[in-house]
C-alpha cells in the first residue's frame, strides 16, 4: 500500500485532490510512526518540528520540500520512501529578522543523510547565501546513509563546500542535539558557532568503538565527545546547556546579536542605561598590585549596557575572556585577559581562541574593544614545543587584519610581545586608553632589573637590597603609568569611572571608519 492509497479520497475533482493534499501532508508533518516520536521523546529530545517551533517566531515557519522522498533502491529502501527523507528545511523569523533551518528528524532513517536529504540541505544552504540571511543547522543525525553508498558522501561534500563559501558571508550556527559521526562533524567545525547539549549530543571521528580496537581504550560516547569534553577541553563547541530549550533560546538570543549577514551592522537595539553613567566600583575591582587577581567579568558587567553579555568559548580557554554585548545599544565585541586564570598570560589555547574570535567580529562588521591585564606569553616547554609562536601569530594577524572599530584599554600590565599582540596601537588600534594603574614594559619590573642591573647586584654588600632599589628606580624611570602616553603610544590616561563613556564617545565617533585592505585573494595565515 503508498502513502496515496492511504489517502481518505480517491476523486478526480478539484476538492478531491485537495484534500489529497492535505492528507499527504498531515502524513509528512507528522513523521514516521507514534512509536518512534515515543523513542525519540524517551531520550529526552523534542522532535523535529517542536525544535523549530522554539527556535522561530511563532506562525514564522516556511518549509521547502516537505514532499521530498528518496529514489535510492536496495536493501530494502524502495518500500521505505517517507516524506520529508529526514530533515526538515525552510526559513521563518527570529525577532522579526529571516533565518534559514535545516533540522535533522532522528525518527527517520536515523537522521542519516542520503542523496536527497542531501540536495534539501544544498538547497536551503544556497537560499541563505543568496538572501543574505543567517543559517542555523539543527543536527541530530547517524552520519551518511550507508545503503546509498558513495552518493551520500558526495552529499557531505557539496555541505562542505557551501560553509566554505558562506564563511564570512552569512552567520552560519550549528546546534548538536544528537550524535554527530564520522566526517559529518566537520560541518559544524566550518560554521562559526556550535551549540551543544549534556547528555544527549555527541561529536567525533571515530566512535568508542573504534578508538577501543585500535588504541584498547575504553571511553563512553559523552567521554569521548560530549558537550563538556568540547566546551572545557578541545574548545569545538563554544555553547553548553542542559537542555534543549536552553539551547535554542540561547542561539535566539545569539542571532539577536549578529547581522544578517556581511553587508550589514549588527542590529542596535534602545538603551535605557545612561551613556555617562560613572562606575566607582572599577576603582576596586582592579588591585593595584599587579600580583593580585580579580574577575575580569566584574569589569566588564559594569562597563556595558545593564551588566548583560553573552560569553563564547566560557569554558575553555579561561585565561581570556571573548564577548558579545552591547554599548548604546551597539553591538561590540569584547576581548580581555582574565587575571583570575594563569593570571592572563596568553597561550596556545587563549591565542586561538581571541583569534577566531576576532576574525568573527571583523567579518560581520563588529566594532571590537580589547581590555589589557596581561603579564605576558606563558613560558614552557609544552608551550614552545606546541607551537606557541605560530598559534600567537594567529591572534596577531587576525588584529593586523581587522578593519572594524578597534579601540584597546590597558588597565593594569601589558608587558612584552603580549601586549603588543593585543591590539597595541603599533599593529592598527584606532584608539589606545589606559587607567592610571598601567605598566607597559618589555617585562616586569623585577625581571628586568635581574637583566639591566646584573652586574651591580651580584657585587652589592646586600643583593637583595640593592635589587629593590634597582627595581624601585626602574619602575619610576619606566613603568610609570605616564611613560607610553608621553610617547603618543597611548591616546589618553583616562579615569576609570568614566570608562563607559568614553569607550562609547569614542566608537561613535569610529562608527564611519572605512578601511581597505590592499588587493589580494587572501591572505595566508599563520597555522
Amino acid at each position: 500500500m503508498t502513502l496515496l492509497d492511504e489517502s481518505p479520497t480517491g476523486a478526480s475533482d478539484a476538492r478531491g485532490r485537495v484534500a489529497e493534499l492535505h492528507a499527504i501532508r498531515e502524513l509528512a508533518l507528522r513523521g514516521p510512526s507514534d512509536r518512534a516520536t515515543e523513542a525519540q521523546k524517551a531520550k529526552g529530545k523534542l522532535t523535529v518540528r517542536e525544535r523549530i517551533e522554539v527556535l522561530l517566531d511563532e506562525g514564522s515557519f516556511h518549509e521547502v520540500e516537505p514532499l521530498r522522498r528518496h529514489r535510492a533502491t536496495g536493501f530494502g529502501l524502495e518500500a521505505k520512501k517517507p516524506y520529508t527523507d529526514g530533515v526538515v528545511t525552510g526559513w521563518g523569523a527570529v525577532e522579526g529578522r529571516t533565518v534559514f533551518v535545516y533540522a535533522h528528524d532522528f525518527r527517520i532513517f536515523g537522521g542519516a543523510l542520503g542523496e536527497a536529504h542531501a540536495t534539501k540541505i544544498h538547497k536551503i544552504m544556497d537560499m541563505a547565501i543568496s538572501a543574505g540571511a543567517p543559517l542555523v543547522s539543527l543536527n541530530d543525525g547517524a552520519g551518511a546513509r550507508i545503503q546509498e553508498g558513495v552518493s551520500a558522501l558526495a552529499g557531505y561534500g557539496g555541505i562542505f563546500q557551501r560553509n566554505t563559501r558562506a564563511s564570512g558571508v552569512i552567520p552560519q550556527i550549528s546546534v548538536m542535539l544528537g550524535p554527530c559521526a564520522g566526517g559529518a562533524a566537520y560541518s559544524p567545525a566550518l560554521t562559526d558557532f556550535v551549540f551543544m547539549v549534556r547528555e544527549t549530543s555527541q561529536m567525533f571521528i571515530t566512535g568508542p568503538d573504534v578508538v577501543r580496537a585500535v588504541t584498547g581504550e575504553e571511553i563512553s560516547q559523552n567521554g569521548l565527545g560530549g558537550a563538556d569534553v568540547h566546551a572545557e577541553t578541545s574548545g569545538v563547541c563554544h555553547f553548553a546547556y542542559d537542555d534543549e530549550e536552553t539551547c535554542l533560546a540561547e542561539v535566539r538570543y545569539l542571532i539577536s546579536l549578529l547581522p544578517s549577514n556581511n553587508r550589514e551592522n549588527p542590529p542596535s537595539s534602545v538603551c535605557e542605561d545612561p551613556v555617562d553613567r560613572r562606575s566607582e566600583a572599577l576603582l576596586d575591582l582592579v588591585p593595584a598590585d599587579g600580583n593580585r587577581p580579580y574577575d575580569m567579568r566584574q569589569v566588564i558587567e559594569e562597563i556595558v549596557d545593564d551588566g548583560e553579555y553573552l560569553e563564547v568559548h566560557e569554558r575553555w580557554a579561561r585565561n581570556i575572556i571573548c564577548a558579545l554585548t552591547r554599548l548604546d545599544g551597539q553591538v561590540v565585541g569584547v576581548i580581555a585577559n582574565q587575571p583570575q586564570t594563569l593570571a592572563g598570560v596568553l597561550d596556545i589555547e587563549a591565542s586561538e581562541k581571541a583569534a577566531r574570535f576576532v576574525q568573527m567580529c571583523d567579518a560581520f562588521n563588529i566594532p571590537i574593544v580589547t581590555l589589557l591585564d596581561v603579564p605576558g606569553f606563558l613560558p614552557g616547554v609544552d608551550q614552545e614545543h606546541g607551537g606557541i609562536i605560530r598559534h600567537g601569530a594567529k591572534l596577531l594577524y587576525a588584529y593586523c587584519n581587522a578593519t572594524v572599530p578597534r579601540i584597546s584599554l590597558i588597565l593594569r600590565k601589558a608587558y612584552g610581545g603580549a601586549y603588543i599582540v593585543m591590539d597595541s596601537q603599533s599593529i592598527g588600534a584606532d584608539l589606545t586608553y589606559a587607567w592610571p594603574t598601567n605598566e607597559i614594559a618589555v617585562m616586569g619590573a623585577d625581571g628586568a632589573a635581574n637583566v639591566i642591573f646584573r652586574k651591580q647586584i651580584a657585587e652589592a654588600d646586600d643583593p637583595e637590597a640593592m635589587r629593590a632599589r634597582m627595581v624601585k628606580e626602574y619602575k619610576a624611570e619606566l613603568m610609570h603609568p605616564y611613560y607610553a602616553a608621553e610617547r603618543g603610544l597611548v591616546d589618553d590616561v583616562i579615569d576609570p569611572t568614566e570608562t563607559r563613556a568614553v569607550l562609547i564617545g569614542s566608537l561613535a565617533m569610529l562608527r564611519t571608519k572605512h578601511a581597505d585592505l590592499p588587493s589580494r585573494k587572501h591572505g595566508n595565515p599563520p597555522q
